[in-house]
């Protein structure tokens, strides 16, 4: 049985609420579907006009656009949406270069998609019960060549602290994914599937993620009245292989 065939585990309940899914990647889209099939009126929202128009399209969403890396993109946002129950952030920009070659640009845009921009715009859009922010295992397990996503990743996992208490009662938290087969990968052509052979072997789950396992997370962050504060490590136990 795929991941694509497993029952529904959260049938209605989101049903009358509305879900603000930042990024257009596999993720993304996953997540606003399953939003969509618990029931919520789901928005996609991103920087390309197409992407977020095909992620839209594939998830039966809205879509608007945004660009995290400007203030007033955001507070835009903010003022045409007014009111939304549920913010999910997988929004990203690496920069994973060799230290030498790395910019403070490239650190600010890594920083804006994942840490800057979300902190804005929690403090202009009204949000009613969640905000889940997309963290990453590469911040317990550093590599060469990814200091700023692992920064920036770490950084998540601490503003989902801050935002908790700074926004509660709304409930905020983060989601720390390891190898996820979401599209992202697929620059590595031919090499691809031997790098999701390599990454599965590596890790005690013995598997790679899919977009539907960490739609899954992202929906129990969403539904838990209890949960927030927290980072949710959905990586196969990478972070300890």
């Amino acid at each position: 049985m795929t991941s694509e065939q497993l029952p529904e585990q959260f049938p209605g309940q989101l049903s009358g609420t509305s879900v603000l899914v930042l990024g257009t990647g596999g993720i993304a889209v996953a997540t606003a579907r399953r939003s969509a099939r618990a029931g919520a009126r789901v928005v996609v929202a991103g920087r390309s006009p197409d992407k977020v128009a095909a992620a839209a399209q594939a998830a039966g969403a809205t879509g608007e656009q945004v660009d995290l890396a400007d203030e007033a993109s955001i507070t835009a946002l903010a003022g045409r949406l007014g009111v939304v129950d549920h913010v999910v952030n997988l929004a990203a920009a690496p920069a994973n270069v060799a230290l030498d070659r790395l910019d403070h640009a490239s650190l600010v845009r890594a920083f804006d998609a994942k840490v800057f921009g979300p902190a804005l715009l929690a403090g202009r859009l009204r949000i009613t019960t969640s905000l889940t922010l997309f963290s990453g295992f590469i911040a317990w397990r550093p590599a060469a060549e990814r200091v700023a996503m692992a920064t920036a990743n770490g950084a998540v996992a601490f503003l989902a602290q801050a935002l908790a208490v700074e926004l509660a009662p709304v409930r905020v938290n983060a989601i720390s994914p390891g190898v996820v087969d979401s599209g992202s990968w697929d620059g590595l052509g031919e090499r691809k599937e031997a790098f999701l052979r390599s990454a599965a072997a590596a890790n005690p789950a013995r598997r790679t993620g899919t977009p539907e396992d960490l739609a899954a997370a992202v929906l129990f962050a969403m539904t838990n009245p209890f949960l927030t504060a927290a980072t949710l490590h959905v990586d196969g136990g990478a972070r300890f292989a």
